[in-house]
C-alpha cells in the first residue's frame, strides 16, 4: 500500500466521504454530456451542479471531512471525453488535508489502461480506482478485464464499483443504452474471489440486488459496501440491519456528492436506529481501514 496522504489529519476529521464525483475540470469540461447530466439531476431531484476540485476541497474543509474524489472514464461507451485523472490528482495534491484522489480507467483501454493505472499510483499519488460497469459498458467479471485488476491488486489500491440502479440515463429512451445488469453485485463476487488481495468496494444500496450485496460483503473479507447515492431514509431495511450488526465493520459513509450532499445524507442517517458504537465505524473508521490510510 502506498503511503498515507500527507496532510490528512485522520483524528481531526469528523467523517470520510468515500464517494464524491468531480463533474467539471478547470477548463469548463464536464464529465457527462448535457442529456445525461440533466437526467441524473432529475433523478436526484436537484439542479445540475458541477463543482471543480478546488470547490470540493473548500466545501469539505468547511465540514471537517475528507473526500475521496474521482471522475468516471467511460469515453469508449459514451463518446464523452474523460476528465483528466492526472489533473484531478494534481489538484487534490494541493488540498491534501481533505482530498483523497482516485483514478478511473476505462477497461476498454486494455494494456494502455494498465500502464496508465500504474503511473497514476506511482507518479500521481492516486489511492484507488472507480468503475461504473453500466456506464462503461462492461461486465466486471469479464476475464478480459482481469489483467487490470491484477495490476491494482499488485499496487495495493482498492477498486470501487457502482452497483444497482443508476440515475445516469434514468428516464431516457432505452436508458441511453445503459444496461443495469452490468451492475449486479454478484458479478463482483467473482472478482473478489479471484483477487483476494484486492479491496473491492460496492457503491450504493444495490437495489434491486440488495440481498446479494450483503451476502458478498459478508462472505468476502476483501469486500465493503459504501452507502452513497440514496438518502438513508430510503435504505432497504435489510441493509440497515446488516450495517448495524454483521456488516458493522464493512459499510462506509458515502454521499454521491454533488448530486446528494453529505449534510442531507447525515441528517437522514441520524434518524436511523444505528447503535452509537457503530456510527463512528461507518462515518470514518471503516474507511480508514478499507483505504489503508493509517499505513505508512
Amino acid at each position: 500500500m502506498s503511503a498515507a496522504p500527507t496532510g490528512l489529519d485522520l483524528d481531526a476529521l469528523v467523517a470520510i466521504d468515500v464517494h464524491v464525483h468531480v463533474h467539471a475540470d478547470q477548463h469548463g469540461h464536464l464529465a457527462l454530456d448535457d442529456e445525461l447530466n440533466a437526467a441524473a439531476a432529475k433523478y436526484f431531484k436537484g439542479d445540475p451542479y458541477d463543482p471543480t476540485v478546488p470547490d470540493i476541497a473548500a466545501d469539505y474543509r468547511d465540514k471537517k471531512m475528507a473526500a475521496v474524489i474521482f471522475t468516471v472514464d467511460a469515453e469508449a461507451a459514451t463518446g464523452q471525453p474523460a476528465l483528466s485523472n492526472e489533473e484531478i490528482a494534481q489538484l487534490a495534491a494541493e488540498h491534501p488535508d481533505v482530498l483523497i484522489p482516485f483514478g478511473s480507467i476505462d477497461p476498454h483501454r486494455g494494456a494502455a489502461g494498465i500502464r496508465a493505472a500504474r503511473r497514476l499510483v506511482e507518479e500521481h499519488g492516486v489511492r484507488g480506482f472507480k468503475f461504473h460497469p453500466s456506464l462503461m459498458d462492461f461486465l466486471p467479471n469479464d476475464r478480459a478485464v482481469y489483467p487490470l485488476y491484477e495490476e491494482l491488486q499488485s499496487l495495493g489500491v482498492p477498486a470501487l464499483f457502482h452497483t444497482g440502479q443508476t440515475g445516469i440515463g434514468s428516464g431516457l429512451p432505452g436508458g441511453r443504452g445503459i444496461k443495469l445488469r452490468y451492475s449486479d453485485p454478484m458479478l463482483l463476487d467473482d472478482v473478489a474471489a479471484d483477487f483476494p488481495g484486492l479491496t473491492v468496494i460496492m457503491a450504493h444500496p444495490s437495489v434491486p440486488w440488495q440481498d446479494s450485496a450483503i451476502a458478498v460483503a459478508q462472505h468476502k473479507a476483501n469486500v465493503y459496501i459504501d452507502l452513497s447515492g440514496w438518502s438513508p431514509k430510503y435504505f432497504p431495511p435489510q441493509l440497515v440491519r446488516a450495517a448495524n450488526t454483521l456488516l458493522k465493520t464493512k459499510v462506509l459513509f458515502g454521499s454521491d456528492y454533488p448530486l446528494l450532499r453529505p449534510e442531507r445524507w447525515i441528517k437522514d442517517f441520524e434518524a436511523l436506529e444505528i447503535r452509537d458504537e457503530v456510527k463512528p465505524l461507518i462515518m470514518k473508521e471503516n474507511a480508514i481501514r478499507a483505504l489503508g490510510l493509517r499505513d505508512a
